[in-house]
């Protein structure tokens, strides 16, 4: 039993390996079913290296079948009973299909060879930003670094892109062995500080420790992380140890590690609105901006002798993916494709963008920023407003959206679910090639979310006001779940002041 479930009298505990899912169900049951998905997820991380040499099912096949044995996994955990045995199970699994795909050479991205690079560059005590790695200049690194420096893409141009943070990563990994293997033990190794933090904000929330198997068995970071070895791992450690911070109303903490985050990968940004909290005290709202501020400012400070080459290959990779034409967003694209749309500017959809962003920057200033809001009413705005970047933005690569994970594994709902697995299969298939096919595969992808989207407000509206109290002028910030002998459905309310009472100690502990 979980630490929760041991808590409970004599008689919940005996109703917790009784749920209304599963007739007579019982948590060894539930272990039995974990072990065999595990295991074949295992064969399906071996098969996925396996495909690096020669086609047998295809990337495809993989990444299908895998997203399959996920969502089952995630619905185990989120309905059935779990005892004491099933977070090792899940970790087990975890480590285990890591392993596989970490000690391989990348094969489907090679920006882990960059990473090595700068590394490499700046133990030369030379700026990364200085040079691009193509630079006669940097030719004396070449010949020891042979096998690094023929993998680099765009060598001969792009100077690094990488923020100052993820230089001292690169730096300190390339210290102890500068290798593309260590680079990405690394990664992994951030993914375990991920998981930390994640088990003590379940455990805070009055969740069960075993649901952080939505992000220990997320096949997406088993491909981007362990395989290629993306260094969006390191921000999401630091996310989710903001998230735990914020829980705790620490705003210079939740500021210092936002700002980590957002000195490794910019993008964690976007979530300052939700985790912003005024604070009790009058004159304390200041703290956590300024400790966001503080930390670019410094890493900014460490490597200001470049001037500004500092910011790297930001407008160069603007330019090349089409931001500044607009080319990359879906829904522009999808706009100008509408009769007498052809010519629509793109400050038309940055304008669209103000606005949704004004919208949840609002949100979450009246549900989680004042002072008396609810400890966990910060969760939703921050898990929609990295949805809302990530919809808009429409990037190309799965190893953007692998963020959305920590997020996802605290604030489970459909419509996350449904763009993230979508995202990870339609992406390893022939429509992710750029031009027509692409469009397609949004088209796709933004579809099923949006009909996601619609089915999660629908069992809302029809389940979740009859199952728990409203409080204030919204609902209130939780996993609903369904009593009775049907499904369960744990969706997250779209509005709301934090999680209720009922939510926190719900009557059945084997929920």
């Amino acid at each position: 039993m979980s630490a929760r479930v041991e808590a409970e009298p004599t008689s919940q505990r005996r109703d917790a390996v009784r749920p209304y899912a599963w007739a007579r169900a019982r948590a060894w049951q539930t272990n039995l079913v974990l072990l065999t998905i595990g295991a074949a997820m295992f064969l399906l991380a071996r098969q996925l290296v396996s495909e690096y040499s020669h086609y047998t099912i295809g990337f495809s096949g993989v990444s299908g079948w895998s997203a399959i044995l996920y969502v089952v996994a995630c619905w185990l955990v989120l309905t059935q009973p779990v005892d004491r045995w099933t977070l090792p199970i899940i970790l087990l699994v975890a480590v285990a299909c890591r392993i596989v795909t970490l000690l391989p050479a990348p094969f489907l991205s090679s920006d882990v060879y960059r990473y090595v690079w700068d590394g490499l560059v700046e133990h030369a005590h030379i700026s990364p930003y200085r040079y691009v790695p193509g630079d006669p200049a940097l030719s004396f690194l070449r010949a020891p670094n042979q096998s690094v420096f023929d993998h680099i893409n765009r060598r001969d141009y792009a100077h690094t892109i990488y923020p100052p943070l993820a230089q001292m990563i690169f730096y300190l990994v390339t210290w102890v062995s500068p290798t593309v293997t260590a680079m990405k033990a690394a990664m992994v190794l951030f993914e375990a500080v991920t998981v930390a933090a994640l088990l003590a904000l379940l455990r805070e929330l009055g969740l069960r420790p075993a649901q952080v198997l939505l992000y220990a068995w997320c096949p997406l970071l088993l491909w981007e992380v362990a395989g290629s070895g993306h260094l969006d791992s390191a921000a999401m450690a630091f996310i989710a140890l903001a998230l735990v911070a914020r829980l705790r109303k620490q705003p210079v903490s939740t500021g210092v590690w936002l700002g980590i985050a957002v000195m490794i990968k910019f993008y964690p940004l976007v979530l300052l609105p939700a985790l912003w909290w005024r604070g009790d005290a009058q004159g304390s709202a200041w703290k956590l901006p300024a400790a966001v501020a503080t930390v670019v400012a410094f890493g900014y400070a460490c490597y200001a002798a470049v001037g500004m080459r500092v910011f790297g290959f930001i407008g160069g990779y603007a330019q090349e993916e089409g931001l500044a034409t607009g080319a990359r967003y879906f829904l522009l694209d999808l706009a100008r494709r509408l009769p007498g749309m052809r010519q629509l500017p793109i400050w038309s959809f940055y304008g669209f963008c103000l606005i949704v962003f004004a919208g949840l920057m609002i949100w979450a200033w009246r549900v989680a920023c004042q002072p008396g809001s609810e400890p966990t009413a910060f969760l939703a705005p921050a898990s929609w407003l990295a949805m809302a970047l990530m919809l808009l933005f429409s990037p190309h690569y799965a190893w953007y959206v692998i963020w959305l994970v920590p997020l996802f594994a605290v604030t489970p709902n459909l419509p996350m679910l449904v763009y993230l697995m979508g995202f990870f299969y339609g992406y390893t298939t022939a429509l992710a090639l750029p031009g027509p096919k692409m469009f397609l595969l949004n088209e796709y992808l933004y579809a099923a979310t949006a009909i996601a989207f619609l089915i999660w407000l629908g069992t809302l509206a029809l389940f979740g006001w009859r199952t728990l109290p409203l409080k204030g002028r919204g609902l209130p910030i939780h996993i609903l779940a369904l009593k009775g002998r049907g499904l369960p459905i744990h969706i997250l309310a779209l509005k709301g002041r934090g999680f209720s009472r009922a939510a926190k100690e719900p009557k059945n502990p084997g929920l």
